[in-house]
Order: C-alpha cells, then structure tokens, then sequence
C-alpha cells in the first residue's frame, strides 16, 4: 500500500474531532501531499465543513461500503490543491443494522477492502469517524495504520480515553495487527484558565511519548469555518487556529518523514 491511511477518533463528542479530520488533511494537502478525506460519520460535519453538499444521491462513502459504487467513482475534489473527499450521507446510520441483519462475515472490512481498490496517486487517507466505538468506527481502525486521537482540555477529558485505546488494542489483535497510536492532539486549549494547563500536564504525563508538541487553542475563527464550508487554512489561514494546524500537519509529516517545502 503506497499510502498512509490514518483514523481520526474519539468516542466522546464536541472534542474537536472532524475539526481535526478537516484541518490537518487540508494543511497536510497545502504543504504537498495528496490527500483524501474520508467523512465516516453520518453526520456528515466533514462533507459540509469542506463545502460539499450532503447528499444521498451523489456518490458516498454508504454506496461504496455497500458495494453500489466503487471508491474511485466518488472521489470528489475540495477548495484546496491536493486534497480529495470522499462524502458521508446518513444513510451510514443504517449500515450496522443492515450489517447485522444480513450477517456477513467480513462486515469489520468493508472500508479496508474499499480503500484496498484506490487506483489513485495518494500519499495520505484520512478518516473522519463517528463519535461512538461501532460499526463504522471498527471498520475504519481496521482499514487504517494508525489512529489520532484529539482530547479537549476539559474536565472529563481522559474518561473514555481508556475505552478507546482498549478498543484499539483490541482491533490489534483481532483485526489488525499493524494498528498503532499515532498521537493524541490536544485540542480547545483555553490559555487563560488554570484547567487546560492542569488537564495538559496530565496527559502528558501519562503519554509523554505519543503526545504532540503542538497545542490547538480555542479560537474563534475555527468555529467559524465550518459555516463558510471551508478549512481554517483557507479562511483565516494567521488566526492562531490556523497557525496551530499548519504547525500540527507539519510536525505530523515530520514523524513520518516527509520533506516539506
């Protein structure tokens, strides 16, 4: 596999999850890489925070799952140079029960085998996914090499945090052998309470090892973005949102030992 597939998860919601899914494939794209965008959540928040329209009609990741498109026919391009997106639709939202009723065995595999047809130049897959430990969760741990894992700087930061890595162990052995922890990024960092610095140092103590260096602050423009249908790069690429991305996709390539321009 020429590319680098990549899933981007957490279990609790609001933690700045899809906002990373946009961010970091969008300035990843910027810095040279050809990237796609995966949206696995049925809500869609990816699709429509790059400008797509939701829609179950045009081709998405639910046909393609469901074999009536091939992965290659619903490459859509974006806004920005290099990077691609493949939609979601909430007709993901029935997929586990469609799954479960027609009990196919490969069910955890759809998206790996999916990705596995790529017939494209890509040299990243990032994949935005739902804030649960489902179906479609399973299925994007075991199509990738590796998970991100955003954690906002709040109280109950680390509840849950511990289900998700048991799960990603668990995918491991069962699923997935070369699944791994590509990082955990910090994200909604409020400079001006004492909370962010204490939750911050928590979880650096007790992942040193995987936690970026850079820090996604809570900012105003990222909220924003969204709403324009566009990546922070693009709409207020020197906000300190924007900046902390480019940083974030920067030190990202650097671990995989990308050269940038």
């Amino acid at each position: 596999m020429k590319f680098k597939v990549v899933a981007i998860s957490n279990q609790k919601g609001g933690v700045g999850k899809t906002t990373t899914a946009i961010n970091i494939a969008a300035s990843v794209a910027r810095l040279g890489q050809k990237t796609i965008l995966i949206d696995c959540d049925p809500q869609a928040n990816a699709t429509s925070g790059l400008g797509i329209a939701n829609s179950s009609d045009g081709a998405n990741l639910y046909q393609i799952l469901t074999g009536i498109r091939d992965i290659n026919e619903a490459i859509a391009g974006s806004s920005i140079e290099n990077l691609y997106v493949i939609s979601a639709s909430t007709d993901l939202a029935g997929l586990e029960a469609e799954q479960s009723i027609q009990g196919k065995g490969t069910r955890n595999f759809l998206l790996k085998h999916a990705v596995n047809r790529l017939n494209r130049d890509i040299d990243f897959i990032f994949i935005d996914c739902p804030p649960s430990l489902g179906l479609l969760t399973v299925n994007a741990l075991a199509a990738s090499s590796s998970v991100l894992i955003p954690l906002q700087c709040e109280y109950y930061a680390l509840e849950g945090l511990s289900l998700l890595i048991q799960t990603i162990r668990r995918v491991k052995s069962v699923l997935n052998p070369m699944l791994h922890i590509e990082g955990i990024v910090l994200t909604m960092f409020d400079q001006r309470t004492r909370l962010s610095y204490q939750v911050a140092n928590e979880v650096k103590r007790h992942f040193r090892q995987i936690v970026y260096h850079t820090v996604i602050p809570r900012n105003i423009k990222l909220s924003e973005a969204p709403s324009h249908g566009s990546p922070i790069i693009s709409y207020a690429p020197s906000s300190k949102g924007g900046e902390a991305y480019m940083r974030l996709a920067r030190e990202f390539l650097k671990k995989q030992g990308v050269s940038m321009r």
